[in-house]
């Protein structure tokens, strides 16, 4: 929980392009065919979500929750082979936007619907990070996108999400808002007693925007944050997708 700290340090500029990490390369990931819906949220509504350390990142007098399903593909660590089976699947998130006292913006996830249940035991294992296991199905026919999540483990079981949005032309360019939902360089998890931010890398997203057809979701409202997806989000955005590389993990001072 967050203990009402305030950044003694402004965070720098959202910057579409990731700042180099450093140290070698902790994890290896392609993310693809994401869809991005936000929406407003009162800032003091995510501050008690937050890890010790962090408050909340505020854009256009708001803080942001969003819903993210997308696949995940072709994992490994660091430089190693591919995982086979376990390193692909279909993912959903909810997470919400911090700051920490030296200015480093990151997501902070609520949850993550996995479908395969070693990454989600490993995760949890190693980082603490709040994956959990789920059947999932995600497709696409041309520019319509469906993602479906029945959660197994942990409780509360059985909470569903389904997304289903249709990819509209044209590309999104020069969005200060897209870029701050978007443009997130690490995130932050609280582990062992400890905060701790794990920085990643990737090209810029490449941006579309998106009609959404239909949401039926739970996983926000069990989040904490009840009420939001019952109307239409304040931003739909998709992303043919980038591969990913997570450096090391680094504490964040309290």
């Amino acid at each position: 929980m967050t203990d009402g700290a305030r950044a003694t340090t402004l965070p720098e500029p959202v910057s579409r392009d990731a700042p180099a990490l450093r140290g070698p390369a902790l994890l290896d990931q392609v993310w693809r065919d994401l869809t991005f819906l936000h929406w407003r949220v009162d800032a003091e509504l995510v501050a008690p979500l937050l890890p010790t350390g962090v408050v909340p990142d505020v854009h256009d007098g708001s803080s942001w929750v969003g819903l993210i399903p997308f696949r995940l593909t072709d994992a490994r660590f660091g430089s190693g082979p591919v995982l086979p089976y376990v390193g692909s699947f279909a993912e959903t998130n909810v997470r919400l936007y911090g700051v920490d006292a030296s200015g480093r913006r990151g997501v902070v996830f609520a949850s993550l619907e996995a479908e395969r249940l070693a990454f989600v035991i490993g995760s949890r294992v190693a980082l603490n990070i709040p994956y959990t296991w789920a059947k999932m199905r995600a497709t696409h026919e041309g520019d319509r996108y469906t993602y479906e999540s029945r959660r197994r483990w942990p409780s509360p079981r059985g909470l569903r999400s389904r997304v289903d949005v249709e990819v509209l032309p044209g590309e999104i360019h020069d969005d200060p808002l897209a870029d701050f939902l978007t443009a997130r360089w690490g995130l932050f998890t609280h582990h062992l007693g400890r905060t701790f931010f794990l920085p990643n890398e990737h090209a810029p997203w490449p941006l579309r925007p998106v009609r959404v057809l239909e949401i039926e979701d739970h996983l926000v409202a069990a989040a904490g944050l009840p009420g939001l997806t019952h109307r239409a989000p304040d931003s739909a955005l998709f992303s043919a997708g980038v591969r990913t590389v997570f450096g090391g993990p680094q504490r964040v001072e309290v």
